[in-house]
């Protein structure tokens, strides 16, 4: 019986390689496309939370990762022994995780959050009167306490590609601009960013509110996230100025290192079976880590049906 091979590939990997791939988009999404599709074997091209998270939902597959380097610096910044530690200085809190992170992260969470719904559940826990801790990181946490006067304990790590986007640069590139211009942001963002910023939202977000978009056809789009979705969005309007948000003096250039070791030479391999496959997670990892993950889906199927 021939197996049935599925590539996934991020919307921060190159154009070529979302050119190679049955799905884009981000990391949930990729891995609930793999479960509904069946596959057997599923080449990632992502980095390896991401890969892990599709072995966790689609435990019987083979899952591939490209290149073994593809880290995240939430996941190398985050100590889980260490972690484990903090968390049980609240023990009367509910620790909600951001699904950036490792399958060990995940496996020591109440609750996995994406930047599309972490709005929506944290503001149910509370609501249900719970108290909260929030991890990895801590720019999306500072951003959350901000917007809705949250108190919630927050881990200490970023994403090394967002916080380097910065306000100075940012007024910088403004000024520069005349007439209209407007900022969308993710949340991985520094806060001063977000503040700023007339949008701020998940990469699928970001990317349907330049599809959506109706105001001045002349007006530049400064958007803070890494360049890879910057082709998924020209695709989409062709006609605005999208312009990635600056990080220093004007420059252009932020790029995830670790995304673009998905080369075009490493998923051919990986699609004939080579690179990192993940079989090192032992079953109790997993089923630790899919109970919050499983959670967080319930969420969303009763609450975005």
């Amino acid at each position: 019986m021939t197996k049935r091979v599925v590539t996934l590939a991020h919307y921060y990997t190159q154009p070529e390689i979302q050119q190679m791939a049955d799905k884009v988009g981000d990391s949930l999404e990729l891995s609930l496309y793999a479960k509904e599709a069946q596959a057997d074997i599923i080449v990632f091209a992502g980095v390896r939370f991401m890969a892990e998270t599709a072995k966790i939902l689609n435990p019987d597959a083979t899952v591939i990762l490209p290149d073994a380097g593809s880290t995240c610096s939430l996941v190398t910044q985050t100590d889980v022994a260490e972690l484990t530690l903090w968390r049980k200085r609240y023990p009367d809190h509910v620790h909600v995780s951001y699904i950036n992170s490792s399958a060990e992260h995940k496996a020591v969470s109440d609750w996995i959050v994406t930047s599309r719904n972490v709005d929506d559940i944290i503001a149910h826990l509370y609501a249900e009167g719970k108290q909260v801790i929030f991890s990895p990181d801590r720019n999306m946490g500072g951003y959350l306490n901000d917007q809705y006067g949250y108190d919630m304990p927050l881990w200490s790590a970023v994403c090394e590609v967002h916080d380097k986007f910065n306000e100075a640069a940012l007024n910088e590139a403004f000024e520069a601009v005349p007439g209209e211009k407007y900022l969308i942001a993710h949340p991985e963002s520094p806060l001063p960013v977000l503040k700023k910023a007339d949008y701020v939202g998940s990469t699928s977000g970001m990317l349907n509110w330049v599809k959506a978009y109706q105001g001045d056809a002349k007006a530049v789009i400064f958007v803070a996230t890494e360049d890879g979705i910057l082709y998924n969005m020209g695709l989409a309007r062709p006609d605005l100025d999208l312009r990635q948000a600056p990080i220093y003096a004007g420059c252009q250039c932020n790029s995830c290192p670790y995304m673009k070791m998905n080369t075009i030479e490493a998923v051919k391999r990986a699609q004939q079976g080579e690179g990192l496959a993940i079989d090192y997670l032992s079953q109790e990892q997993m089923d630790a880590a899919r109970v919050p993950i499983e959670r967080m889906l319930e969420f969303s199927k009763r609450y975005y049906a």
